[in-house]
């Protein structure tokens, strides 16, 4: 039984979660993972109400591995010069890129769970119950000052040194070759259409910034004028129909996730040749799930700082790379003889950068 089959046959969503996520546990306790619904695209192609954005808790770490790229002893099995070979003699067609914060810490974005330097752990100055209620959408409707002065620093613009990394250069130098099929991005720092990506090849999973909206009754609110009321005045402007909560059009906890999602990602992760997950935790579900709802016979290849999700499992076909992202990314195009271009992509890029509005 394939891996789609085998969730939809499972009698309940806790079932289907533990037949790919086996290293995890999942938290059914209070805030912040209240909202749990881990959806196979069969699901959510029929309830995408119920597609929301959830947190899953964090497993043990597991001990760390030896060498920084990993395969098991096979011989049959993936390596990333194998990875870069079936490159250049064309057996790879249609790649699936799933991305997290990891792919702009080169930009001076900083993740959000690494120790010390994430997002999360320096959030102190605004007192939160925990640090995910700054991107939860029942905190954000009790207080929405917290989320409204981060605003100031993360509204994609603002820090005009936030330019698109090597990583991201490599997604749209992917595009040119013919061989991206989507980026799943989980990012709202936008850097991704900045450098190039057709919108088309790219699904911005939990928003951006370029359009706002009323939480309650979802009537659009223009982007600038939000904008303006955030980053300018230090308030969160309200709905001018039903006098709600205006926002941008970034996924919180608890919301539902774009339209796009549901309709794409069972056919992207069906066709794709080859997953690459980069910079990400895979802790949100249900993107987390993405790279496990591929065919058991598609290439992953993991280029992180740490082995997350079911890559802990180290199947045959999997690859990982433990490092930050542009690195992978560089040994990568080294091994396929894009280096050139990938640098040359990445000097045009940084010549001229516009943020799409």
């Amino acid at each position: 039984m394939g891996r789609f089959s085998a969730l939809v046959a499972s009698t309940t969503l806790v079932d289907a979660v533990y037949s790919f996520l086996a290293p995890r546990t999942l938290n059914f306790t209070a805030s912040p993972s209240r909202h749990v619904s881990i959806l196979s695209p069969s699901f959510t192609s029929q309830l995408s109400p119920l597609c929301r954005s959830t947190r899953l808790s964090q497993s043990s770490k597991i001990q760390t591995r030896t060498s920084r790229i990993h395969s098991s002893n096979s011989s049959a099995d993936v390596t990333l010069e194998s990875i870069a070979d079936s490159f250049k003699s064309g057996r790879i067609h249609r790649v699936l890129v799933v991305a997290g914060a990891g792919v702009s810490c080169s930009a001076g974005i900083p993740d959000f769970r690494s120790p010390g330097s994430g997002l999360y752990d320096n959030l102190h100055k605004f007192n939160l119950p925990y640090p995910e209620a700054i991107f939860d959408v029942d905190f954000y409707i009790q207080d929405p000052k917290p989320f409204v002065t981060l605003a100031k620093e993360i509204w994609p613009g603002v820090n005009s040194l936030c330019r698109p990394t090597l990583t991201h250069c490599f997604f749209k130098l992917l595009e040119e070759k013919g061989l991206l099929k989507r980026v799943y991005t989980q990012n709202i720092d936008g850097l991704e259409a900045v450098a190039g990506v057709n919108p088309d090849k790219l699904l911005e999973c939990h928003g951006h910034f370029r359009s706002a909206s009323c939480i309650a009754c979802q009537t659009r609110y223009d982007a600038n004028v939000c904008k303006r009321s955030m980053l300018e005045k230090g308030e969160a402007p309200s709905c001018n129909t039903c006098g709600g909560l205006i926002k941008p059009d970034i996924v919180f906890f608890g919301e539902v996730m774009p339209n796009r999602f549901s309709q794409l990602v069972h056919d992207d992760v069906a066709s794709t040749d080859l997953v690459i997950v980069m910079g990400t935790s895979l802790l949100v579900a249900p993107v987390a799930n993405v790279p496990d709802w591929a065919p058991s016979s598609c290439t992953r290849l993991l280029i992180n700082r740490e082995i997350v999700g079911s890559f802990r499992l180290k199947k045959s076909n999997d690859v990982i790379f433990e490092g930050d992202c542009d690195e992978g990314v560089r040994k990568l195009c080294q091994l396929a003889g894009w280096e050139d271009e990938l640098d040359q992509m990445f000097r045009d890029c940084h010549k001229s950068v516009t943020y799409p509005n």
